[in-house]
């Protein structure tokens, strides 16, 4: 395939979050080993995830406004290098205060990506196929968060290699994957026109009420999404009594899941014009899983209650929102919106994994971290009510994928 292909193009994004998300999840199932071989509390716990998550936060609004500048494949290129090397450094770690700016620089690395490739994905793709693209690019989320639980845990307790080597493994092919991505993906700004491309759209427009209302609904989404991620394998340990060679198979239920579901929802979001009705059903629905999980005393509930979460909740919501965020920004501001986008998200993620924490420490359970996170999602789909008419106005010119 020729350089910039669109097939090779969602392939490689595909590939990208493969890596973005298996290194977020190799540390989740060996927390109890570190936490053990630096003396850790439950709230320092949470904050190596909170570190990574603010440095990667902190990068997505000044990523969409250097991609829009200075080309947006680029940007990310430098970025994913950087989160590669920073892979392989966390495993040399010899201190807590080490392993802390490892993460660091590995959050400020990956923080690159996500304003970057929706750049160039949605300027590819016509508000058509939008949802089911997204989706199937984010479907890399789901292998690589499985990857990451199953990897970490296999090779670390299995294998008995040590939770460091996992950290070296898989940091060559991440590196390999950001040379994949400046061989073959073209920058979407090239499919954008001369006009479009010198258009100085004003800031405000991606602060309208239906932006800001999509944004408050990803902050409560990705709250309770990334409080479960870093938290379920060691709840799984800890309060549920599951060996940690399984926590991480178990685990990776949520992802597996979300695949048909994502699949299958942003290919429904594409056919349907107004998309508010379902994506507050989705929000709700995720919202009352996140209630069941830490409710039921049943194991067959719990898993009913993950595997149901994977099918209908922030993996299967996202596709939709990108697509809706897409509809009503111009195109040439697409690195920027979605910038401020996942900046909104990721603030939920910094605070999730210490607040989960600390009220752990605080009542010696974890259950009201979850609690905590229905009730988020409810609040967010409830002010979702309010979003006023979507009006798609604005269009790519000469999108790739028709």
């Amino acid at each position: 395939m020729k350089k910039g292909h669109p097939v090779l193009t969602i392939f490689l994004f595909f590939l990208g979050w493969v890596f973005m998300y298996a290194d977020r999840n190799i540390l989740s199932p060996v927390m109890g080993d570190i936490g053990e071989q630096w003396g850790l509390t439950k709230t320092e716990l949470g904050l190596m995830a909170t570190v990574f998550f603010a440095s990667y936060a902190a990068m997505q609004i000044p990523t969409g406004f250097l991609a829009d500048r200075f080309g947006r494949v680029k940007v990310l290129v430098i970025g994913y290098i950087l989160f590669g090397v920073a892979t392989f450094l966390t495993g040399l770690a010899t201190t807590f205060g080490m392993f802390l700016l490892m993460r660091a620089l590995t959050g400020l690395g990956e923080g690159t990506y996500y304003g970057s490739q929706y750049g160039i994905s949605s300027s590819i793709t016509s508000e058509r196929y939008r949802g089911l693209v997204s989706a199937l690019i984010n479907s890399g989320m789901a292998f690589g968060i499985s990857l990451g639980f199953i990897g970490s845990s296999y090779i670390t307790y299995t294998l008995d290699k040590g939770w460091q080597f996992t950290f070296y493994l898989f940091a060559v092919p991440t590196i390999i994957v950001a040379i994949l991505i400046a061989l073959f993906v073209e920058d979407g700004r090239a499919k954008e026109s001369k006009v479009q491309a010198k258009e100085k759209e004003p800031l405000r427009k991606l602060f309208t009420k239906n932006h800001i209302l999509v944004y408050i609904l990803i902050f409560c989404s990705l709250y309770g999404f990334f409080g479960m991620l870093t938290w379920l394998p060691y709840y799984l340990q800890s309060s549920r009594g599951l060996e940690a060679s399984e926590t991480g198979i178990i685990a990776s239920l949520v992802p597996w899941a979300s695949i048909p579901g994502a699949i299958f929802f942003g290919y429904m979001s594409d056919r349907i014009q107004n998309k508010k009705a379902l994506i507050v059903s989705l929000s709700i629905a995720g919202a009352l899983c996140q209630f069941l999980i830490p409710y039921t005393n049943s194991y067959v509930w719990l898993l009913v209650g993950l595997i149901v979460y994977g099918l209908i909740g922030k993996l299967a919501l996202d596709p939709i929102l990108i697509s809706y965020i897409a509809s009503i920004t111009p195109s040439t501001m697409y690195s920027k919106v979605y910038g401020f986008f996942n900046f909104s998200g990721m603030l939920s993620s910094i605070f999730a994994p210490y607040i989960t924490g600390y009220f752990a420490n605080r009542s010696g359970s974890m259950e009201l971290g979850f609690y905590l996170s229905g009730g988020l999602l409810l609040i967010g789909a409830l002010l979702f009510l309010l979003t006023g008419q979507q009006k798609s106005v604005y269009s790519v010119s000469n999108p790739v994928l028709k």
